[in-house]
């Protein structure tokens, strides 16, 4: 669901910023919803102003019936159905929502798409965590069960590269020491 930044992350994101103040970054691409245009209109003053290009398809994951739950209610309300699909891996899907391979679809293609209209350039990709960890399973060719150790953080920056039109990782889990030394 659309939701507005919150007070705590309104203060990280000025702390993000002062961090990618040090790199260089040609132009921001971000999903379209609320919270995303929230952190990409504070973070834009330290990335040099540049451009900003908002995309539909780096939105969160559908989540259909589900939208709007926390995790701790699903548990409660819809276990048997939620762990089931938790443990469908790739194919876990909400009801009435989107699989994550329909995420990983449409999030590749529009990470391609800006690969091949910028090519050369920095970009800073501001999504979503389901949008993140999609594309970074991938290409860590993990199964997205529960069983695999966790990959990635929260909040953190994760940094693609883009090679000979060849998508890889580069470092995961960036943390500036600003943001690691609130308590």
């Amino acid at each position: 669901m659309d939701s507005a930044l919150s007070r705590k992350g309104t203060q990280l994101v000025h702390k993000w910023g002062a961090f990618l103040a040090d790199y260089t970054i040609d132009r921001i691409v971000a999903s379209d919803l609320g919270r995303v245009q929230e952190t990409v209109t504070l973070l834009r003053p330290y990335c040099n102003s540049c451009p900003v290009e908002l995309q539909r398809d780096l939105r969160e994951q559908c989540w259909g019936r589900w939208e709007g739950n926390t995790l701790t209610e699903l548990q409660h309300t819809e276990q048997e159905t939620l762990s089931r699909q938790i443990r469908a891996g790739w194919n876990f899907r909400p009801p009435g929502g989107e699989s994550r391979k329909e995420v990983l679809h449409r999030a590749l293609a529009a990470v391609q798409n800006i690969l091949r209209t910028y090519p050369g350039k920095r970009i800073l990709l501001v999504s979503h965590e389901g949008i993140i960890k999609s594309i970074i399973y991938h290409l860590a060719q993990r199964n997205f069960l529960p069983e695999e150790k966790k990959v990635l953080q929260k909040r953190q920056l994760h940094i693609l590269v883009n090679s000979n039109n060849t998508l890889s990782l580069g470092a995961l889990n960036v943390f500036p020491p600003s943001i690691a030394e609130q308590p």
